[in-house]
């Protein structure tokens, strides 16, 4: 029969343009309603694009000779939870939003549950724009052999350091604009980062605690200090996720001689967004890491001038020989929730697709200082014209990886960051913090998790 997959994308798309055809979907008039979490004023495209999508299906039903009035009904949700409690919720009433944008880590509860959709049953894979979109980006999107969404955004979470506070303690123009190539060769390590990060401080250049100043919650970012020193969270070929307590330990002794060595304050975690924001954009902190998406927030909120002739960006560097450079991409993804009839899936799915054309896209990239989703996105102007898109696109995104879509995954996350904590505060050493997640883990997930 052919690719399947294929198959029965075609069938779905031969399926809408039936319906529309034939008058037997709700074409006249119908409502379709997009709910996004973790959004705010620069993200108004998460749910605006789907609006164009619909002006555009509508106008090409007119030439085609048909009718479809499609109605969007969009709410941007600024925090997480409450987003993710009213889906779940409304999903249980038989009221949830038609699609939803919001991390791929929800796709696997949610197929579990019963609440999604897969995307591949309802449009064609193999067509444009979704061949266009980045293979990688496809495959978070999905869960156990099935595409159950479309990246709506991509990102990544560099490593930054302050160029004046770096020729402060000798290094050269030459020597900054070599390090993203020496990060990635893995020759600049976290080590020499944090050896870095002491030479600022003792030279006056930035306060203690300020050499090294790391994000101030918990999130995406901390697995990326995992993978440099070796550490894995899923086995490709089973699915099951992997805990290596030899890397959990190097990677919590990483942050605990952090705080020995006085660059990082032992009661950093919890220090307030906005002064953390304020104090990275001014120069008050030496080296850090955060998101591709803070560009915008240096840029603007903060006042931060000068953008690339203040601050260079990298991968996150390896930790030792055991670890690579790397960088973790969290995207958001367009889901399209069991709410109503096929048709109005048909329908909710079409507009998705449309929105994930490379110039609808690329409004919402560069509005809100995220990456692109497709390969020719940088060939477009307002993206290519855009440095930081551009060069972070390049620089960062050909090395993201991203968290596993596992059900069990929060409670490896919740392990993870109790034990990171407990040693980066000195409650616990490094060894006693990872070996008690270990068995956390054991006692939690028995053989659902690989223990190495």
């Amino acid at each position: 029969m052919g690719n399947p997959r294929k198959f029965a994308s075609t069938l779905a798309a031969a399926a809408l343009t039936a319906s529309l055809a034939t008058g037997t979907a709700p074409a006249a008039d119908m409502t379709i309603t997009v709910w996004a979490g973790g959004s705010n004023a620069s993200d108004v495209y998460r749910v605006d694009a789907i609006e164009m999508a619909a002006d555009i299906l509508a106008r090409e039903a007119e030439i085609r000779g048909e009718s479809i009035n499609v109605t969007v009904d969009k709410k941007l949700y600024d925090g997480w939870d409450d987003f993710k409690q009213a889906v779940t919720l409304a999903a249980e009433s038989g009221n949830a939003p038609h699609i939803v944008v919001t991390g791929h880590e929800d796709i696997a509860p949610w197929a579990n549950a019963g609440i999604i959709r897969k995307i591949e049953d309802l449009i064609d894979m193999d067509a444009w724009p979704i061949n266009d979109i980045f293979p990688n980006l496809i495959e978070i999107s999905s869960y156990e052999g099935a595409v159950y969404g479309l990246p709506q955004d991509a990102e990544s979470r560099p490593f930054f350091a302050w160029i004046p506070h770096m020729k402060a303690i000798g290094y050269s123009d030459a020597g900054i604009a070599a390090l993203p190539e020496r990060v990635a060769g893995g020759e600049y390590t976290l080590y020499d980062v944090l050896d870095d990060a002491k030479k600022m401080q003792d030279q006056g250049v930035v306060e203690p605690g300020y050499g090294f100043y790391p994000r101030v919650s918990n999130g995406p970012d901390y697995w990326q200090f995992y993978q440099s020193f070796g550490g894995e969270m899923q086995d490709a070929a089973s699915g099951k996720l992997i805990y290596d307590q030899g890397a959990m330990t190097r990677f919590y002794q990483f942050f605990a001689d952090a705080v020995a060595m006085g660059v990082t304050r032992k009661n950093h975690v919890g220090t307030p967004w906005d002064q953390w924001y304020a104090e990275v954009a001014s120069g008050k902190a030496g080296l850090w890491h955060g998101g591709t998406w803070h560009y915008a927030r240096y840029t603007g909120k903060e006042g931060l001038t000068g953008f690339f002739d203040k601050i260079q960006f990298t991968l996150i560097p390896a930790g030792d020989a055991n670890g690579r450079p790397n960088t973790i991409t969290h995207p958001l993804v367009y889901l399209v929730t069991n709410r109503g009839t096929d048709d109005d899936a048909f329908i909710a799915a079409e507009l998705v697709k449309i929105a994930s054309e490379p110039r609808i896209n690329t409004l919402h990239a560069i509005k809100s200082a995220h990456l692109g989703i497709a390969k020719s996105q940088t060939s477009i102007e307002l993206y290519s014209n855009d440095r930081w898109a551009s060069e972070a696109t390049e620089r960062l995104l050909p090395s993201a990886n991203a968290m596993p879509n596992n059900t069990d995954f929060g409670v490896y996350w919740t392990a993870m960051w109790k034990g990171l904590e407990s040693a980066w505060t000195g409650q616990k050493s490094p060894e006693q913090a990872a070996a008690d997640a270990a068995a956390e883990l054991r006692n939690a997930l028995g053989d659902r998790i690989v223990m190495r």
